[in-house]
């Protein structure tokens, strides 16, 4: 009888162990999120030191412009692209762009994407001639997926 009780302690405590191990691929996601992390933040602060084109510039408080000089991806229409847009995504890897460019066309918009000098795709859901336009956007795409796209930015187009 003892050996039957410890048989099936051993067998609940294994799988009690093994159901909550979390999957892999939260992993990879977490570490390609924190790698885009650090490579916007190393490309912020090599452009602040070396190109005065490709810097941050505060319009006031709360409206931070950033310029960069930028190239349409593979097979995509520029006529949306005016000079202030609204970037929701960065990502070195052309299928996490798609991937967001693809929802956010679910959700009704026209996204764009556009690589930058340093090979960074950027997803641009909106694009308005005026920095005011641009800034009421961004504002209410942080409002309508909230939490997600807080750390959606305005971008200049310089070329």
């Amino acid at each position: 009888m003892k050996k039957i009780i410890l048989a099936a302690t051993a067998l609940l405590l294994v799988s009690a162990f093994t159901s909550c191990k979390p999957k892999q691929s939260a992993y990879r996601q977490c570490y390609e999120a924190a790698k885009q992390r650090e490579i916007v933040n190393n490309e912020n602060s090599s452009q602040q030191n070396t190109d005065p084109v490709e810097i941050q510039k505060p319009i006031d408080r709360q409206v931070v412009v950033r310029q960069e000089n930028l190239s349409l991806y593979d097979g995509e229409d520029g006529n949306n692209l005016k000079r202030f847009s609204v970037v929701i995504g960065s990502f070195q890897n052309p299928t996490n762009a798609k991937n967001l460019k693809e929802r956010m066309q679910q959700d009704g918009y026209n996204p764009v994407l556009a690589k930058n000098d340093q090979g960074m795709l950027r997803v641009i859901v909106t694009s308005f001639n005026s920095r005011e336009e641009a800034a009421a956007s961004r504002d209410a795409i942080k409002q309508r997926y909230a939490p997600n796209f807080q750390d959606a930015w305005l971008l200049e187009k310089t070329n």
